[in-house]
């Protein structure tokens, strides 16, 4: 049977399949305690039990437990039906080995508490109820129908004398309550495994729960981050349509200075640099317009990544001439060949401008490393900044929080490549270098089997 998935599997299934692991383990601890109180009663106690039916039962448990770890390690489906189907399965055996052990008076009785907690705890109401029902049924049946545990035998009686004494019962009436101390102490035994295993149980259950709450609250904050996020895209898919006008506009203006001040060497220069700024603007409307709806850029070919970089690096001087940087990079082994789309490219494209920015007039460049192994790859972006006080170190990445000044900053940049960065299984991190000198680092961390070919 082919395994499935677990993330492809709706939450409720995982809740029970959950519910069913946590049932083998109960039972594992059930048929062993069950084997050994036989093995007690038997060659202990003397007490004369019908140890060959008793003994296949227990055998019998264990082997449908062994059957349900390996239906769990399949990954099928599991419904509350299947969870509450094997709940029955352990009342019924429960109830059998009861039968060949006195039945109702058999201390262990109680025992029959632990289906409807249970049920009760994993199941909808109308399982824990049904439950109930079968569990009193069997408890009836005990009642009238069964083998009468036969009294302890040689040298338990003097443990039977001292047992009855040490619980209150006068000595003259030992003779007529044989076997009465020995029930008590079977009482203790049955109150400390059902502590055991409800305890164990609802302290993994309250785990469970805080862990769910924890994935819920995490969910509802991506939930919100996605609602920026797409009122963002909305806005920038807006913004992309309404500039082509403008950026035409000024693409022909451009070309008419050109032609008009061909000869002035200076103003060429000037001119052309304007002219591939505003072709550089049109190709990102272009691709944002074009790479709307879509999820990975197939038109991208695969690139190594030390090229995909030094593309990258080579695409932001275009926008930032100006800039200053050095460039490091190098690995464990060959650069992976990978094939990223768009939303990495300007998620690094961001920092590098976050960082050039916070660099203002330094005369020491930029510092931008990679480094990589099997797994991971590690950028890290040095600049000689103000650095980050107390405040901006807490909020950066929040939507429309900016450390610049109003007029050179939304302050959805950093947002947007957290998001990105976050989508691809990575992480970004922001920090004051351990430099007398200042500055901030940027570091990013991408998981490489999210991003190969």
């Amino acid at each position: 049977m082919p395994r499935i998935n677990q993330a492809q599997r709706p939450a409720s299934l995982l809740a029970t399949a959950s519910s069913l692991t946590r049932l083998v383990a109960l039972r594992r601890i059930e048929v062993l305690t069950q084997a050994m109180v036989l093995v007690l009663a038997v060659a202990w106690l003397k007490i004369p039990l019908e140890v060959v039916p008793m003994t296949a039962v227990i055998a019998l448990l264990a082997a449908v437990n062994l059957w349900t770890q390996w239906r769990i390690d399949t990954g099928g489906p599991c419904s509350p039906g299947e969870v509450f189907g094997h709940l029955t399965i352990d009342v019924g055996f429960l109830a059998v080995l009861l039968y060949f052990a006195g039945g109702s008076a058999n201390p262990f009785v109680s025992l029959f508490l632990l289906p409807p907690t249970l049920a009760a705890a994993m199941l909808p109401a109308r399982y824990a109820w049904a439950m109930a029902a079968l569990t009193l049924l069997a408890y009836t049946f005990l009642m009238f129908w069964k083998l009468p545990l036969p009294p302890p035998q040689g040298d338990l009686a003097q443990i039977d004398e001292l047992l009855a004494r040490a619980t209150g019962i006068a000595t003259e009436h030992v003779a007529h309550s044989s076997g009465f101390a020995l029930h008590v102490l079977g009482m203790w035994l049955n109150f400390v495994i059902s502590v055991g295993v409800v305890v164990f149980f609802l302290t993994r259950m309250a785990a469970a729960l805080k862990d769910r709450e924890r994935e819920l609250a995490a969910a509802r904050e991506d939930g919100l981050r996605n609602e920026q996020i797409l009122s963002l895209g909305t806005l920038a898919a807006g913004a992309a349509h309404q500039l082509g006008t403008p950026l035409g506009t000024m693409a022909v203006v451009i070309r008419e200075l050109e032609l008009n001040h061909g000869g002035n060497a200076e103003l060429k220069e000037d001119l052309l640099l304007l002219r591939e700024q505003v072709d550089r603007c049109k190709q990102t409307i272009s691709q944002i317009l074009a790479s709307a709806g879509q999820e990975r850029d197939e038109c991208l070919r695969s690139l190594a990544l030390d090229a995909y970089l030094h593309r990258l690096l080579d695409e932001w001087q275009i926008i930032r001439p100006h800039a200053l940087v050095s460039v490091t990079l190098h690995g464990d082994q060959s650069a992976p060949l990978i094939a990223a789309d768009r939303t990495l490219e300007q998620a690094i494209l961001n920092l590098l401008d976050n960082a050039a920015d916070a660099n203002g007039a330094s005369a020491e460049a930029l510092r931008f490393s990679a480094q990589w192994d099997a797994d991971i790859c590690r950028i890290e972006i040095l600049d000689r900044g103000p650095g980050l006080d107390g405040e901006s170190a807490q909020r950066l990445g929040e939507a429309f929080f900016t450390t610049k000044a109003e007029t050179r900053g939304l302050g959805i940049g950093l947002f947007l490549t957290n998001a990105t960065v976050e989508r691809f299984g990575g992480k970004v991190e922001l920090f004051n270098r351990d430099d007398p000198q200042g500055g901030a680092c940027t570091r990013v961390t991408l998981p490489l089997n999210r991003l190969k070919a």
